[in-house]
């Protein structure tokens, strides 16, 4: 890792609604039980986010990767995100992609290889930013039956932490990509603007994307049956740097 960050890149301000965020988004997420029991319409899939080091970003930072359960040397989305507090509280997650991103592949379970990524590998994504808020009630888009008993609890997974910033915070936080229908993605011959969302939870991660064709405004893709729900199996929380 280079031993600071381009000084285009600003120091973070913290708040403790940011730092509960990173602890519960750094983890490893599974949808298992979700494609068990509907595999013809649900794939296994796992998505992993890897804090970064404080000097990559200068702030909070994470890589991530979402790949097929059978396939993780072939993530089919990888991404580099540095968290920012803006005034109104919120937090504003930039995201980047990467000039050859086989390059970095496994990163997330790789050490080595998540060492070695560097600046000059990323690639802005711009108006793709997700920007997420504290919430106590669950969103009607993620709203699923409850987790089977025997799923194990936050302080059962491998390396969890219990979250130190304040004493009693939200049950959640809502994440949504940022205003202006500007985060363009070509596919099936369509220019479409994404629509993502999120609902994350200290165990959890409900998540639905889907794209929308920028002349008709008709949905292009995205599952038509429901959003992805992944359970928190392991946590990364105990690699994040000390706060600021």
């Amino acid at each position: 890792m280079p031993s600071r960050p381009p000084e285009t890149f600003s120091p973070l301000t913290y708040s403790p609604e940011a730092w509960q965020l990173a602890q519960w988004m750094a983890g490893e997420f599974s949808n298992r039980r979700q494609s068990d029991l509907d595999p013809a319409t649900f794939a296994h899939i796992r998505i992993f986010f890897r804090p970064l080091p404080w000097t990559f970003f200068n702030g909070i930072g994470f890589y991530s990767e979402q790949a097929y359960d059978y396939d993780l040397w072939s993530p089919y989305r990888q991404g580099a995100h540095r968290c920012l507090v803006q005034d109104d509280g919120s937090i504003y997650i930039e995201n980047y992609g990467f000039k050859d991103p086989m390059l970095v592949a496994g990163a997330s379970r790789e050490d080595s290889i998540l060492a070695a990524i560097a600046h000059d590998q990323l690639v802005p994504r711009p108006c793709c930013a997700m920007v997420f808020r504290a919430a106590l009630e669950q969103p009607a888009f993620s709203q699923l039956p409850a987790p089977a008993a025997n799923l194990p609890g936050a302080d059962d997974l491998p390396g969890a932490e219990r979250p130190s910033a304040g004493p009693v915070g939200p049950r959640r936080y809502i994440g949504q990509v940022e205003p202006g229908n500007g985060c363009i993605i070509p596919r099936d011959g369509h220019q479409t603007y994404l629509v993502s969302e999120v609902d994350l939870t200290e165990t959890t991660w409900v998540s639905r994307d889907r794209g929308f064709d920028t002349t008709t405004q008709k949905q292009i893709w995205g599952s038509a049956a429901g959003p992805l729900r992944f359970d928190k199996v392991r946590s990364f929380a105990s690699e994040l740097p000390p706060q600021g």
